[in-house]
């Protein structure tokens, strides 16, 4: 037990504090592209992470495919157990009887008018009924009286549900929520010994020894843009200037842009598509090599829905390096990685999605909750959060590479998570994790003339803030 304990804490005799002064932060920052993550899965049984047996394929076999959800199932239910709500007291008492009880499907049946506490996926039957699924069965629905919480509730999304079984075999649903969420720091605490990233696992102690570092770089930032048009007239002459600014104030230069499609306001498949492309990324190369102040900064490209070669799946591999090949021989520092992807810096981790998720899920929403105070921006991180995904919508609406889904997953919760969207920008923190939204650099045009906007991301405080740019 004492050596399982040091492997989780990471304790050694070299685990003393390190002097921000004589750390290298270089060496603490990687990026991570979804289709080098480690293939980590979730084994029921230990109720904890091991490798894949098999290497991840792009053409995934029929067992992966209805193994990918139960195994999503799996996690949230684990996550749920060890909630205090879920957790029976120790010892026999009064307080004994109040912990809430999961059932499963297959224990509703010969017991109606009695209420229930489910937890599974929201999903339709062949016939087109409002169901929810769990490893053992499928159930129908009525929504007639269900009282949904906070959050955007689709299918896809695995849900508890509070209701009576009927003697039509149907559960009226009298409650609706999404699970709870875990903290970052307990999940480290329980999986820290696992390398969910690759690259080698960050232990607790370890992440306690670089944390004084972390916080004594106040100057270090993470510049994030998204819809970067490049064959947008004005885009250009708005990145010189907003580079130029950066270069100039030495003390506060960025570490990294992370710069998020699309990078063409037309899209790869129109005419001259792919040479305007191409254009659009030399003509970035020749602004960057004109600001050798920046050389050392990083410059990391994620491609955006409409980047080619354009695929409704995710995740998305990188914009194909022949549209780019000028800008990665001559920017040593530039990296074309997948949507999503990952930003490794000591032992924090923030993740990089660019996609439309927003309006996809308001669109598909099954229920939400109505009145005053309803606040969709904060519904929809919590819904993500929540459910440790980045796509918890069903295949038909939101196609992904299920052999690949643990590039997809969000547990343990990210130090700060990146949704962007052509949704308006946002910035909001939920159970620890910055979510934040830059919006579309092309803000449009405003009174004094043409407006972009972006985010600066500081992981000491670990916030981001607003960054708005007018030319004339």
């Amino acid at each position: 037990m004492r050596a399982f304990e040091n492997l989780q804490l990471g304790t050694t005799e070299d685990s003393q504090i390190a002097d921000p002064s004589e750390v290298n932060v270089e060496s603490h920052f990687s990026v991570i592209d979804a289709f080098k993550m480690p293939a980590i899965r979730f084994d029921s049984v230990r109720s904890g992470f091991v490798i894949a047996k098999n290497k991840p394929s792009l053409a995934g076999d029929a067992a992966s495919k209805s193994a990918f959800l139960r195994e999503r199932w799996a996690i949230i239910k684990d996550i749920i157990l060890r909630n205090e709500n879920f957790t029976p007291p120790a010892i026999g008492g009064t307080d004994r009887s109040t912990y809430l009880k999961l059932s499963s499907t297959r224990q509703l049946l010969g017991r109606p008018n009695q209420l229930f506490l489910l937890f599974g996926i929201l999903c339709r039957s062949p016939a087109g009924a409002l169901c929810l699924e769990d490893p053992d069965g499928m159930v129908e629905l009525d929504m007639e009286d269900a009282v949904p919480g906070e959050g955007l509730f689709t299918e896809g999304c695995m849900v508890l549900i509070e209701g009576e079984w009927t003697v039509e075999e149907k559960v009226r649903v009298l409650a609706l929520g999404h699970p709870p969420s875990e903290k970052r720091e307990v999940a480290r605490s329980l999986h820290g010994h696992i390398d969910f990233l690759g690259g080698g696992a960050i232990s607790i102690k370890e992440e306690q020894k670089y944390l004084p570092t972390v916080l004594a770089n106040t100057q270090v930032s993470f510049v994030v843009l998204s819809d970067i048009w490049l064959d947008h007239p004005r885009v250009l002459s708005a990145l010189q200037q907003m580079f130029e600014g950066y270069a100039n104030t030495a003390e506060y230069r960025p570490m990294v842009f992370v710069l998020c499609g699309n990078f063409c306001q037309a899209g790869w498949q129109c005419d001259e598509g792919m040479d305007q492309y191409i254009r659009g990324f030399n003509g970035l190369t020749e602004l960057l090599i004109s600001i050798p102040l920046l050389h050392s900064s990083h410059f990391v490209f994620v491609p955006g829905p409409a980047d080619p070669w354009s695929s409704p799946v995710l995740p998305r591999p990188a914009i194909p390096s022949a549209l780019a090949s000028q800008l990665i021989s001559k920017i040593p520092n530039a990296q074309f990685v997948s949507n999503p992807c990952r930003i490794k810096y000591f032992g924090m981790e923030i993740v990089i999605c660019r996609e439309n998720l927003m309006g996809k899920m308001i669109r598909n929403l099954v229920v939400c909750k109505e009145g005053d105070g309803v606040d969709m921006k904060r519904y929809f991180v919590q819904t993500i959060l929540d459910q440790t995904h980045l796509s918890p919508l069903p295949l038909t609406i939101r196609p992904t590479l299920w052999e690949f889904d643990h590039a997809l997953r969000l547990y343990p919760m990210p130090s700060a998570l990146v949704l962007a969207d052509k949704y308006e920008k946002y910035e909001l923190t939920y159970e620890g994790c910055h979510v934040f939204n830059p919006g579309k650099f092309v803000r449009g045009i405003g009174e004094d003339g043409w407006e972009f906007e972006w985010s600066m991301y500081y992981p000491a405080t670990g916030k981001s803030e607003r960054s708005v740019l007018t030319l004339e």
